[in-house]
């Protein structure tokens, strides 16, 4: 599937900038250069990702997110706001909007491609909990920060939840430890492997052990079907 990426920014340098990185990397790309125009093209092109700039015109970034938050739209898109760092203060009125996540300018491309890609990841785990909810036992409710074994809640201490949605981004794929460090802790944050094999073993404590599988040598997977 080719995901859909709607640009939005009242800059026609940082538009187009951002428009020939993400289609260069091979993203469906429409761009709106102000709130209102956004609000529209969220309906024609029923994007995957919106990037929304924060500062603009008309109807600024909040504004935008509320107003397509607040359609009864039948896809839920990822809204990532592009924010300066001057900026802030803006944040917490940005997540009570409605949004994802930020992306710090000045954007420097290589981020920005990881960043959607991170992104992307979160809408194909929250499309198949809800496609799938019935058939698997584990599911995720990330706007309330819960876990669901066979209907039992469970509450997950941040990075324990953190690790869980990240491995069931896509089941049956091995992550080795490198590539969790990486994308649950992030790059500057010095952690050993030891920290990522304590917090699997608490994972399993509370799921049991049949849904996360180590892979000697490897690193560990989720399995969506449980063990026989």
């Amino acid at each position: 599937m080719k995901y859909r990426i709607l640009l939005v920014d009242d800059e026609k340098d940082i538009l187009d900038f951002l428009a020939y990185n993400v289609s260069k990397a091979g993203y469906e790309v429409s761009v709106a250069s102000d709130g209102e125009e956004a609000v529209e093209a969220v309906l024609e092109h029923k994007p995957h990702l919106i990037l929304l700039d924060l500062m603009m015109p008309k109807m600024d970034g909040v504004e935008a997110c509320y107003a397509i938050r607040e359609k009864e739209l039948a896809f839920q898109p990822i809204i990532a706001f592009l924010t300066s760092r001057g900026e802030d203060y803006s944040q917490v009125a940005g997540f009570d909007a409605g949004a994802d996540d930020y992306i710090t300018k000045p954007i420097r491309p290589r981020l920005l491609l990881s960043k959607i890609e991170a992104l992307l990841r979160r809408l194909n785990l929250n499309q198949q909990s809800e496609s799938t909810s019935e058939a698997v036992p584990v599911e995720i409710d990330r706007d309330r920060f819960l876990v669901f074994v066979k209907g039992k809640q469970l509450v997950l201490p941040k990075k324990e939840f953190e690790l869980l949605e990240f491995l069931m981004t896509r089941p049956g794929r091995v992550f080795s430890r490198d590539e969790i460090m990486r994308e649950v802790w992030g790059k500057n944050v010095v952690v050993g492997e030891r920290t990522v094999d304590v917090h699997i073993r608490k994972l399993r404590e509370k799921l049991g052990d049949d849904y996360i599988r180590t892979v000697k040598g490897v690193g560990y997977t989720f399995s969506a079907d449980e063990k026989q």
